[in-house]
């Protein structure tokens, strides 16, 4: 190895180390700064619980979701129905319960699509640039045109309404925010020394991205995740609003919102649960991803480490 390469490669590696080092510290900063975060603890607690009850809602339901009970039809919320009961007789909490699961499906899933395509398109792109870029972005944009919760329709009405179709549909129009955060990121972190370096040894392209580029990319990628998984659930209720989603006699917050909008003045209860339910999953991932977002945005860290050096 000539001595030029032996520098390259000391630089590679010293940078390699300050990165880690740098990231190790991220990871306790973030940490330390969310649980002095209020809102952030806050939103954490119900993210937590809503796992609980995504993952043991069925034993934990008081009755069976689709037990129908013609008797006790439109019962307001009592001990023995603590959300009262639909228009079959079934218990609105133990639908309610259940239909956590469904939300978090779809979210964890369609949001794991989109990140999967859409860091991959943006890897490609930022790093290949030309036509590559040209092409891949392009397609991005012709998708971000489009509404998209209109754009999700067209794709369930094409494939058939669903859970799983319903979960494709949001993962594809969520793609393309993922694709141009990570390109913004991969643009930024190539002109880097520690990946000049890397490229002047020899080293391959799938080896940089995946050591270099990468890691470095995380922290947008990661508040993204966080915020695009509350859209997701959103987008989902949406859908199962308007019948595309999951389909009767499963359970599903947006479609007891939509059985319950005929009741309105005389059972309440039919769509403020459901209701109440998507409105708290979604300000929890909100309060989440906003925090995240002060921890991790650059511009915040520079204000302030310059506000610290001003004390």
């Amino acid at each position: 190895m000539s001595g030029g390469e032996d520098r390259a490669a000391v630089s590679g590696g010293a940078d390699r180390a300050a990165v880690r080092g740098g990231s190790d510290g991220t990871l306790r900063r973030t940490l330390s700064a969310l649980r002095h975060d209020p809102p952030a603890v806050a939103g954490a607690v119900v993210l937590l619980l809503l796992l609980v009850v995504g993952v043991a809602g069925r034993w934990l339901a008081p009755a069976g979701v689709n037990d129908v009970d013609v008797e006790r039809m439109l019962r307001p919320p009592s001990l023995d129905h603590p959300f009262g009961t639909d228009e079959l007789g079934r218990d609105v909490l133990s639908r309610v319960l259940v239909a956590a699961r469904v939300s978090l499906e779809v979210g964890l899933v369609s949001v794991g699509i989109a990140l999967l395509v859409g860091v991959t398109v943006g890897l490609l792109a930022g790093w290949y640039r030309g036509w590559v870029d040209n092409v891949l972005m392009r397609g991005m944009d012709v998708l971000f045109a489009f509404p998209v919760l209109l754009l999700a329709v067209a794709i369930v009405a094409v494939l058939g309404p669903g859970l799983v179709t319903a979960m494709v549909a949001i993962g594809v129009v969520y793609t393309p925010i993922f694709a141009r955060v990570t390109r913004a990121g991969v643009l930024s972190v190539r002109e880097q020394v520690f990946v000049r370096a890397a490229v002047s040894i020899g080293a391959s392209d799938a080896r940089i991205i995946r050591r270099h580029v990468l890691p470095n990319v995380a922290a947008p990628l990661i508040v993204q995740t966080s915020l695009s998984l509350a859209f997701a659930i959103l987008s989902e209720a949406a859908l199962s609003f308007l019948g595309l989603g999951v389909q009767p006699p499963d359970p599903a917050w947006g479609r007891m919102l939509y059985d319950g909008r005929g009741f309105v003045t005389e059972a309440w209860w039919l769509g403020v649960f459901p209701g109440a339910a998507i409105f708290l999953t979604v300000l929890a991932f909100n309060l989440v991803g906003d925090a995240l977002r002060d921890v991790l945005d650059p511009r915040q860290l520079t204000v302030s480490e310059a506000n610290r050096s001003r004390t």
